[in-house]
Formats: structure tokens, C-alpha cells, sequence
């Protein structure tokens, strides 16, 4: 590390549990307010749907602009507009303003994750990126396990308006940490009198590494996406759950979360990222192979959907930090773009399956949960193929670059 990354060190490790988790602040802590936004202003899932158009969109720009002017004054900026945006969201007096200020918390909210993911290709080695990353995830599954109890029952006790409220307090309390604790971890291009090169995008794609490993990412969050997109349908409208019930069964997923990000960095150590995926991709296809099965034979059994989860998020905690370092680790010097790029990836991927899984959704809910487990099965599907035909052929090259994330 730098002198001036070593200064930040020690705070960074701190902050980037809580940086990563303004994302199931947001999220999490949102899902069991929907039926009763619904019920006072009308068609909730749209302000979902344009939270996560704006998520992945936004950070398209924010990459190359941290990688320009630096990882702490867009951190901070977007943090403050995250804060405005909650509170604008929590006295919205109809779906259309509801929208709007979700959409703004998707762009800031992306502004937040880029920066600090990021911030991490800054400060540590390509070798160390999953570690770090893991123990950043570990802290996010903390606070996620946190957030839809939370959620829940805000909504119950004081109403949805106040989750937003939730959302505005954290961010607050998180912009006067970072404005403290948070220093620069890279000189920006503009003060360096470097002038930002250009067709950057097309070094980035270039990357066989990145190519691989944001599909890694890519493909396992478009299978988590589905649960937080349809899981309310499936348990509350379908199964019958009370929304508090409901909001335990993202924080369960979310303590097996924990428990899969602390078990990735033993299997880091003792095999490898590649070996590390392709066991974790084995539990992301049965995870949902058991829900399938639990739709066929027992419909209305809650049982199996849980279990099925439970697995799924296993493979996920240990998907997400290998395939989030891993896709910058040949690009140091384009960080923020690899970032960007990855980010917009994963929630391409989310929005587009889980629109297509949403439109088997109907006023009878005679589909099921299948419209929630068809595609996590299909990501699953994808993993394998990844962890077992792909990545492998990456070990030659990886074995060129020293401390290469990609290598066993």
C-alpha cells in the first residue's frame, strides 16, 4: 500500500461493511413495506423496478468519474444525495414522486458501491481482494440480517413511511464517518495532470479475467434478485406469511450469508477461488433443485422453498466476493471502470430475468413460486458451466500475474 493508502487502512476496514450495506438498507429493508405502499398509493413494485434500473445504470458514470477525480468526493456526494432521496421517498404523496426518489437512491446508492469497491483494488493486493471483499460481505450480511425485521416491523408499528425515514438516519450517520474516516485512495487523474485516457471501456472488456469473473457475479445475483423481487408474492400473498414472518425469512437467508462469506475465506486460503466457485456453484443449482422439487410434490409447503434458499445462499456468499475482486484484478489502473462495468452487469442480468420471471406472475398466483424458482435454477445452471468449463481455462494465464485472484 501507499503511504496514504495505509493511512486510510484502518478505517477503510471499518467502513466497507457499512458502505456495502447501504444496498440492503435500501433493499432488504424495503420489501415488506410493499404491500403496504401499495394499499395507500398504489403499484409499489414500480418504484422497485426503477431503484434497480437506476442502480445498474448510474454506475456506468460513477466509475469513470472516481477513477477521474477520485473515490471520496463521489463517495460523499452520493451519499448525501442517497440521505435526500429517502427522505424525499418517505413524504412521497404518490407513486410517481415514490419512484423518483427511488431512482435517486439508485444512482447514489451506486455511486456508494463503485467507490468502495473500488477503494479496495486501491488499498490491497489482487490476492487479498476476496478476503477483503469477504469480510466486507460478512459485515453486509450482518446488517441484512438486521433489515427486513427491521423493516417489518416499522411497517407494522409506525408504518412505511418510516423505513424510508431508516434509510435517511444511516446515511446520515455513514456521511459523517466517511467525511472523518474516509481518505483519499487514489489521486485523481485531473489533480495528477494526467489527462483520463480514452476507450478505457474497451481495455476493460479486453480482460479475460473480467469477463469470467463478473459473469461469476453477474450470474448468481441474477438468481438472488429473483427471491427479493417475487419472494413477497410467494410467502405473504401466495403461502399466507404476515409481513413480520416474512421479513425473517431474508434475515435467516442473510445469517446463512454471513456463515458462507466467513467459510469463502477458509476455502480462499485452502484451495483457491476457482475451486472455491466450483463447489459454491454445486450448492447454487441445489438450492433450487430442492424448491423445484418442493413445487412439484408439496405446492403449498414453505419448507422446501427455505431449505432450498438456505443452500443457494451458501453458494452465493462465496460467489459474490470471488467474483467481485476477481474481475479487477488485472485492472488496478481502471478500478472504477471495472466497477462500473461489472455493477451495470449484475443488475442488467437481475432486471431482465426478473422481469421476464415477473410477467408469470398473475392476479391467481397459479404459477406458484415457480415464477421465483425457475430462475434461480437457470443461474444455477449457469454457475456450473462457469466454474467448470470456464474459469479453468484461466489458471494459465492467471499463473503469469503475480498473486493472481483467478488462481488455485
Amino acid at each position: 500500500m501507499s503511504g496514504q493508502s495505509s493511512r486510510s487502512g484502518l478505517s477503510f476496514v471499518l467502513l466497507l461493511p457499512l458502505l456495502l450495506a447501504a444496498q440492503p438498507v435500501a433493499t432488504d429493508s424495503y420489501l415488506p413495506a410493499l404491500p403496504a405502499i401499495a394499499r395507500e398509493l398504489g403499484a409499489a413494485s414500480s418504484s422497485l423496478t426503477v431503484f434497480v434500473l437506476a442502480f445498474g445504470l448510474g454506475q456506468l458514470p460513477c466509475g469513470p468519474l472516481s477513477d477521474r477525480f477520485g473515490r471520496r468526493p463521489v463517495l460523499l456526494v452520493g451519499l448525501a444525495l442517497y440521505m435526500a432521496a429517502a427522505l424525499g421517498g418517505a413524504l412521497a404523496t404518490g407513486i410517481p414522486m415514490l419512484a423518483a426518489c427511488r431512482a435517486l437512491q439508485g444512482f447514489s446508492m451506486a455511486a456508494i458501491l463503485v467507490c468502495a469497491r473500488a477503494a479496495v483494488r486501491d488499498l490491497y493486493p489482487a490476492h487479498e481482494g476476496p478476503h477483503v471483499m469477504a469480510r466486507g460481505l460478512t459485515g453486509l450480511g450482518v446488517v441484512a440480517l438486521i433489515a427486513p425485521v427491521a423493516g417489518a416491523y416499522a411497517v407494522q408499528a409506525t408504518g412505511w413511511r418510516w423505513v424510508l425515514g431508516g434509510m435517511a438516519v444511516y446515511a446520515l450517520i455513514l456521511w459523517g464517518l466517511c467525511l472523518r474516516g474516509f481518505h483519499e485512495t487514489r489521486v485523481p487523474a485531473a489533480a495528477s495532470g494526467v489527462q483520463a485516457a480514452k476507450g478505457r471501456v474497451r481495455d476493460v472488456f479486453a480482460s479475460p479475467s473480467f469477463r469470467a469473473w463478473a459473469s461469476v457475479a453477474a450470474a448468481t445475483y441474477g438468481g438472488i434478485f429473483c427471491f427479493l423481487l417475487l419472494s413477497p408474492m410467494v410467502y405473504i400473498s401466495y403461502l399466507g406469511f404476515s409481513p413480520a414472518w416474512y421479513g425473517w425469512i431474508p434475515a435467516l437467508g442473510s445469517l446463512v450469508y454471513i456463515f458462507s462469506t466467513m467459510l469463502c475465506r477458509r476455502l480462499l486460503t485452502r484451495v483457491g477461488a476457482v475451486r472455491a466457485v466450483q463447489r459454491a456453484s454445486l450448492l447454487s443449482l441445489a438450492g433450487p433443485l430442492v424448491q423445484a422439487l418442493g413445487c412439484w410434490l408439496l405446492p403449498h409447503a414453505a419448507w422446501p422453498l427455505l431449505l432450498g434458499h438456505a443452500i443457494y445462499c451458501v453458494g452465493h456468499g462465496i460467489h459474490q466476493p470471488c467474483g467481485q475482486a476477481g474481475a479487477l484484478v488485472d485492472l488496478p489502473h481502471l478500478a472504477g471502470r471495472a466497477v462500473s462495468w461489472s455493477g451495470f452487469g449484475m443488475m442488467a442480468v437481475a432486471f431482465v430475468v426478473g422481469q421476464l420471471a415477473a410477467s408469470f406472475v398473475d392476479p391467481q398466483l397459479s404459477n406458484g413460486a415457480w415464477p421465483m424458482v425457475a430462475p434461480m435454477a437457470l443461474a444455477g445452471v449457469a454457475l456450473v458451466l462457469i466454474a467448470f468449463l470456464w474459469l479453468p481455462r484461466l489458471r494459465t494465464a492467471c499463473s503469469r500475474t503475480s498473486g493472481g485472484a483467478s488462481g488455485d
